[in-house]
């Protein structure tokens, strides 16, 4: 059976998370019924992978999946149709490319890329409404750099992990965050860029939330490296809400879509 890959941006907003689920409406599930529709061996029960599993009200602007269908599509033609028949749902394939079988979107994965958007302003948010997190008062960028650079490396990241992180080992190696910021009307939006080959469960939003503590003046830089090594949830800062954070991009050894 041919493999694709698939380009896929989405609004989280509605969705309980990519992954499907019986009894709630996920963006897996919206791309397998599209899929359906199209090919006649992609039956009930057939599955997508992805290379990362966004949670409910999460973005992405650049998720990579790959589906075995039984019909050999002209690529450009099978994003034009899986468009039309995800319609109305806030899922766009931007992208679909044939790949041999030894491609596997999260396996192949080689890192993974978010981002975190923060707005700071009294009046509230009105167009990018469930797409940002909003505080009250602005932030000192400099001091959330100097905690972030705490972050940077090989460690282990037990702190920064949900509990119900299923990952075998909590060590990751974050290669960056950065962290730029824009004056907006009324107030100012902060951008936070993670990379690493793979994320635990809630780790940048552990991490983007005991940095906006760093901002706020509530911690000083110097507590995220004492958090780290603690190894220990209850030394995290304030788990933030999922609607700021989109997975913008997977790296493979070869860029599947690059033509």
């Amino acid at each position: 059976m041919p493999r694709f890959a698939l380009l896929i941006e989405y609004d989280g907003t509605p969705f309980a998370g990519w992954q499907a689920q019986a009894d709630q409406p996920s963006v897996q599930g919206a791309i397998e019924a599209a899929l359906a529709r199209l090919d006649p061996g992609f039956r009930e029960g057939a599955r997508i992978a992805a290379a990362g599993r966004t949670d409910a009200g999460v973005h992405a602007t650049g998720q990579v999946a790959h589906a075995d269908l039984a019909r050999d599509w002209d690529p450009f033609r099978l994003a034009e149709a899986l468009n039309w028949h995800l319609k109305p749902d806030p899922v766009a394939i931007l992208a679909a490319a044939r790949v041999d079988e030894g491609f596997h979107a999260r396996f192949s994965a080689l890192e993974r890329r978010y981002l975190f958007r923060l707005i700071a302003r009294r009046a509230p948010v009105t167009h990018a409404r469930y797409r940002v997190w909003q505080v009250r008062n602005p932030l000192a960028i400099e001091a959330m750099r100097r905690g972030a650079a705490h972050l940077i490396g090989r460690h282990d990241f037990t702190t920064f992990r949900s509990a119900m992180c299923q990952a075998a080992s909590p060590v990751k190696t974050l290669d960056e965050i950065t962290i730029a910021e824009r004056a907006i009307p009324g107030g100012h939006e902060y951008r936070f860029t993670l990379r690493a080959r793979s994320f635990l469960h809630n780790q940048v939003r552990s991490i983007v939330g005991t940095l906006e503590r760093v901002g706020a003046g509530a911690w000083p830089p110097e507590r995220v490296a004492r958090a780290l090594a603690a190894h220990d949830r209850a030394a995290c800062g304030p788990v933030c809400p999922p609607q700021g954070l989109y997975l913008t991009g997977v790296g493979y050894p070869r860029d599947p879509f690059a033509g």
